[in-house]
């Protein structure tokens, strides 16, 4: 009995806890050449990162968290691209926000695996709804004009050479 009440209890985590998609709501997201969504974040650095301070420079917006597998499996390509941007072109910006997950929760799995990438925990969805209804990781590339160029989402996740192509490495 308590093996039956352990794998009922894994099913239904696991089926209450899904992180990429969002089966009942009706599934849109920003597209290739629309203009990035008026917002605004605070970063765990102090800056403020606004739609306008992207303004000039290629940027790439990464939705996450922590709790969805998809994510803990993409993150470690993000900062592969970071640590690359920073050392090639450190005037691409790269910044992740959180979907509903709370300053702590990042700020420890960051801790816990080393990410420096730069992050701005929401503890809601305000933010992620501007650009999409449902999915993560979402990935957004935008120009210098702050139009998106490359979005990546769900599966397949974006590798590392797709990521560096949309920023425009070759």
């Amino acid at each position: 009995m308590k093996t039956l009440y352990f794998v009922l209890s894994a099913f239904l985590s696991f089926l209450f806890s899904s992180c990429v998609t969002d089966k009942d709501d009706p599934v849109w997201s920003l597209q290739k050449g629309e203009s990035l969504p008026q917002f605004s974040v605070a970063m765990n650095d102090g800056r403020l990162v606004t739609t306008e301070s992207l303004r000039g420079k290629k940027s790439m917006i990464v939705f996450f968290n922590t709790g969805c597998s998809d994510c803990r499996r993409e993150l470690p390509v993000i900062q592969a691209v970071y640590d690359r941007c920073q050392e090639a072109s450190p005037d691409i910006e790269i910044i992740c926000i959180s979907r509903n997950e709370c300053k702590e929760a990042v700020e420890k799995y960051w801790s816990e695996n080393s990410l420096t990438l730069p992050y701005s925990a929401q503890d809601d969805r305000r933010v992620y709804s501007l650009f999409a209804s449902s999915v993560i990781p979402r990935i957004y590339v935008s120009s210098q004009d702050l139009k998106i160029t490359a979005s990546f989402s769900d599966s397949p996740l974006a590798s590392y050479e797709d990521i560096l192509a949309a920023l425009g490495f070759r």
